[in-house]
């Protein structure tokens, strides 16, 4: 097997390696290309990947390239885990709407359609070189906002691929550790898209635990009290809630928040970045640093690895991913990117039917799914009236003027390119 990780630089990239590492025999793993257009960071980075390797006795290869046709180049599976303007775009972005009072948040909120809108071109380039040079490889993809970059490569990019979120992962892992199992004794009923989900119930051990989780997160205390949902809506809506939800859920109170804080999380992130690359250059340093835990993404490599494996084994097991909807939320599109449990085998991922939406969560899910899809052709097609309606549509966008103001600033600031029709 060749696997190939488009935005190797990350600084996600030696926690990946170090699920690859466990996992190499089974995968029949013989070599790992790592591309990013950024020489510095990928040699930092790769050459952190290469000591971790021969630290465990070197079981598939390592070869690092500024060449992306020659990392894509036969290989079984393309990992893109890509941040184009890196977080510097990321502050800029998240400051434009917090002038505007609008809530600037990188997926869930309008600063994750900036990221989409130039995201969403290099994605489809990266699939052009699959078709010509990996036909048969799968896309895995890490970049987000994932769901949204998962939908416009499914509809546009001509490759098999599956959007992947540690999130599903992350809080099947809270439940075994609440209940005191593995993780894979826990099995959500899960609905949702990206950043926008909600478990129905939990199963642990094939026991129904759902009204038992549920009130001892309810009663559980927050680090900020203020952003945490009320008891009595959580019991009300007895679901499970993504985090992300917050945004919605306590519009003021984040909006609040995030005016309060003296750095964006872009600028924070960047910091983070810049000590963990000090450490990686370190020549005696042959694992992953504890310091990686504060940058996020936990179970990333968990997540991204057994996926990865199950489609190389035929496994046939359930996973959480981002993939084509295909009637498995009939209130959603067919052709829609939804998260939601699939059955992973040989051919990839076949979402699994789970009903119609409750009306608590349905208009939410239907409001947000009409600015993916916007978000999606305006990004294909470049055309300016698009991209406002898609930022007009988001919930989290409180005026037409307000989505005016702010796509003009993502222009300017990023040269989108986007073509005024008359």
């Amino acid at each position: 097997m060749k696997i190939a990780v488009i935005g190797a630089g990350s600084t996600y990239t030696p926690e990946l390696a170090e699920g690859l590492i466990l996992e190499a025999n089974a995968l029949g793993l013989e070599e790992l290309y790592l591309h990013d257009i950024d020489e510095e960071r990928l040699e930092i980075v790769g050459g952190l990947v290469q000591r971790m390797v021969q630290a465990q006795g070197s079981p598939f290869r390592v070869q690092c390239t500024l060449n992306r046709v020659e990392a894509v180049s036969g290989a079984d599976f393309v990992i893109t885990q890509i941040r184009v303007g890196g977080q510097a775009a990321r502050a800029l972005d998240t400051k434009i709407c917090l002038e505007e009072g609008i809530i600037g948040q990188e997926t869930t909120g309008p600063v994750g359609f900036a990221k989409a809108m130039r995201t969403i071109p290099v994605l489809l380039d990266i699939c052009g070189d699959i078709r010509a040079h990996a036909p048969g490889a799968f896309l895995i993809n890490f970049t987000n906002p994932a769901g949204i970059i998962t939908e416009a490569v499914l509809k546009y990019g001509g490759v098999q691929a599956i959007g992947l979120c540690n999130i599903p992962f992350g809080i099947q892992a809270a439940v075994a550790r609440e209940c005191g199992v593995s993780p894979e004794a826990v099995e959500l009923e899960y609905v949702g898209l990206n950043h926008l989900s909600w478990v129905r119930r939990i199963f642990v051990s094939g026991q129904d635990r759902t009204q038992e989780l549920l009130e001892k997160t309810a009663a559980k205390p927050a680090n900020i009290p203020a952003l945490k949902l009320h008891p009595e809506f959580q019991r009300a809506l007895n679901m499970w809630t993504n985090s992300y939800l917050n945004y919605f859920y306590l519009h003021d109170e984040m909006l609040e928040h995030l005016l309060s804080q003296p750095k964006t999380r872009g600028e924070v992130v960047a910091e983070l970045e810049a000590k963990l690359l000090e450490q990686y250059q370190d020549p005696n340093l042959c694992t992953k640093p504890k310091e990686l835990e504060k940058r996020g993404g936990a179970h990333y490599s968990s997540a991204a690895v057994s996926l990865i494996r199950d489609i190389h084994l035929g496994a046939g097991k359930k996973h959480i991913v981002n993939v084509q909807n295909s009637g498995a939320l009939p209130d959603l599109p067919l052709d829609a990117v939804v998260e939601v449990p699939c059955l992973v085998d040989a051919h990839g991922a076949r979402p699994l039917v789970m009903g119609r939406l409750e009306p608590q969560i349905r208009g939410l899910l239907q409001h947000v799914k009409a600015y993916e899809e916007l978000t999606v052709e305006a990004a294909v097609r470049k055309d300016y009236k698009t991209a406002l309606l898609a930022l007009t549509t988001h919930p989290l966008t409180t005026s037409v003027n307000k989505a005016k103001r702010i796509l003009d600033g993502f222009n300017a600031a990023h040269d989108l390119q986007l073509v005024r029709k008359t």
